[in-house]
């Protein structure tokens, strides 16, 4: 089987890739005292360097904006210079990587961290969120975001993105999607807001359209991207009209320039997510979700640039050289995916081992 196009080089953006194989964003739940990363995860994005763009998990903007426990963050000096080892040691293997930043919003326990809980409107969402503290618990109800707060958040973004070029991170993603701060905003069940970031389509995208435009001031829109997933229920995400509301997103931001726009297909869901983003968006794009080997080859065209990888990337950190040498993929143990240590994260041995 040829992956001829899969293996190529490309750009997205200012970002120069020797593949198309991109590790998506995964929480691993890894991170150490004081959401720092630790030397595993040093390793764990290390091992996996192959990859022509690293994504990482996604990492908090603020104290305010952590949702999950044991997740890293970007807004202080330790944190910082965690993450400045961790891509010191993509680079010394010839990797590119891209920090997902990550507002959970109202998905949320006060268990998991020290700041407020904050959203859009003051609706809490539905379901439980796993606590080390106390075992599975409810999401908080969240204190509504008065209007002239929201400027601070959108601050709390650009400040994390700049720590993340100064630790030697090549690119941002803004994650848009799975029912967190962003997506809050857009969706019409988490967003009753009276004043001009609620109401009309166009309102309820501004939070998210004014982000961009903040990161993009950092270093410029050729390094920043943006990850969707339009109509995804995740977190009781619920949006009247998913497909017209990221179809004004994307006419927004297409003009800017961006790196990619990182797709998630949902085939079983209410918008051909992939053809709304071919229509809507004229820069590069990264599709995702469940693809395999010649299946990602295939895609590949002048639009969609890469495919993304989660799943296989957490039991392969060699992927790229088992896909280029024809050799089979390890499964994963599910049990380890969010456990603490190095078991089920930096111990998955290469097919040459």
């Amino acid at each position: 089987m040829s992956l001829d196009q899969l293996l190529s080089p490309t750009t997205l953006g200012d970002l120069e890739l020797s593949n198309r194989v991109v590790m998506a964003p995964m929480t691993r739940s890894r991170a150490g005292e004081g959401d720092v990363p630790t030397a595993l995860s040093v390793t764990y994005y290390q091992q996996r360097a192959s990859a022509g763009l690293i994504i990482t998990e996604g990492t908090q903007p603020s104290d305010e904006g952590k949702g999950y426990c044991r997740t890293p963050g970007i807004h202080n000096d330790a944190q910082q210079q965690a993450w400045a080892r961790v891509a010191d040691a993509v680079h010394s293997e010839g990797g590119r990587i891209v920090m997902q930043l990550m507002h959970c919003g109202r998905v949320a326990s006060h268990h998991n961290k020290q700041g407020e809980t904050v959203a859009p409107s003051a609706i809490a969402a539905a379901g439980e969120i796993y606590t080390d503290a106390a075992g599975m618990a409810p999401h908080d109800t969240p204190r509504a975001l008065a209007t002239e707060e929201i400027p601070r958040v959108i601050e709390d973004y650009r400040a994390a993105g700049a720590r993340a070029f100064a630790a030697g991170i090549d690119g941002l993603e803004l994650h848009c999607t799975s029912g967190y701060l962003p997506a809050q905003f857009m969706a019409t069940g988490s967003n009753q807001r009276t004043d001009h970031y609620g109401g009309s389509i166009e309102n309820r995208i501004r939070f998210t359209v004014e982000t961009i435009q903040a990161l993009a001031s950092l270093k410029g829109p050729g390094r920043i991207g943006l990850r969707i997933c339009p109509g995804n229920p995740f977190n009781d995400l619920k949006d009247d009209e998913p497909g017209e509301s990221f179809a004004a997103l994307l006419d927004a931001l297409s003009p800017l320039g961006l790196a990619y726009l990182h797709v998630i297909r949902r085939p079983q869901g209410p918008v051909d997510n992939i053809a709304l983003a071919l229509k809507h968006f004229s820069g590069p794009i990264i599709v995702n979700d469940s693809y395999a080997a010649d299946e990602a080859n295939a895609v590949l065209d002048e639009r969609i640039r890469a495919v993304s990888f989660g799943r296989d990337y957490i039991a392969n950190p060699d992927l790229v050289e088992r896909l280029r040498d024809g050799k089979p993929l390890s499964a994963f143990d599910v049990k380890t995916l969010y456990t603490p240590g190095a078991r089920g994260y930096t111990d998955y041995p290469r097919a040459d081992a």
